[in-house]
């Protein structure tokens, strides 16, 4: 099973405030797992600030090789709100990340080129100000194994920095446990190794 690099999200919703010419420009930025996620986190800005002139978003879910973009200029003139936010958090790295720029209209037009600056300075200010956290990519699995092997499993769990969640003691032992996705090629082939290629964990799902 390939295994996903760990990486960087938000650790807890951030917002910072700008003004520009009298426009107000207010960046929020939220870790996401889903796209259904960011959709209901920008409406829950949009109902709170719901006279602002623009809610501009971009968001990543995932990262690396797997993931899913999103973003909008919000009504501002195409190419002057949505991709400069979305060029600047490409560039931080992050995954799992929506940020909403909400603008209030302030009497002044920036132009194009204003509106570029501001909103990517808003971005990189939220970027700035957020805390981050690693994401470990995780897979959940079921092991079945004979009650002669149940300790030497538990360590082998441990070993590879696993939890295990639920143990049902029936005929055989069964294991319900998580790892990180990146241990798992290893643990299976130890698990092998172990039960003389008797056992072997099936996969329940993963967060990859």
């Amino acid at each position: 099973m390939a295994a996903e690099a760990s990486y960087r999200r938000p650790a807890a919703t951030f917002r910072t405030e700008q003004i520009v010419a009298r426009s107000r420009f207010i960046a929020t930025i939220t870790p996401v797992e889903t796209v259904e996620q960011a959709r209901a986190f920008l409406a829950s800005v949009q109902s709170e600030m719901p006279d602002a002139n623009h809610h501009v978003y971009a968001y990543v879910v995932g990262h690396g090789s797997s993931v899913i973009e999103g973003m909008s200029d919000a009504g501002e003139p195409s190419g002057s709100a949505g991709p400069p936010v979305m060029a600047v958090l490409r560039g931080s790295k992050l995954g799992d990340t929506l940020i909403v720029v909400t603008r209030y209209f302030g009497g002044t037009k920036l132009g194009v080129g204003g509106l570029v600056r501001a909103y990517s300075d808003a971005a990189r200010a939220a970027l700035a100000g957020v805390t981050t956290e690693e994401r470990i990519p995780r897979v959940r699995l079921t092991v079945e194994a004979p009650y002669a092997l149940y300790e030497r499993i538990v360590r082998l769990v441990q070993a590879q920095a696993g939890d295990i969640e639920a143990t049902d003691f029936t005929t055989d032992v069964h294991l319900t446990l998580v790892l990180p996705l990146r241990n798992f090629d290893l643990f299976q082939s130890e698990l092998r190794e172990l039960s003389a290629g008797r056992v072997q964990a099936v996969v329940l799902s993963n967060d990859a």
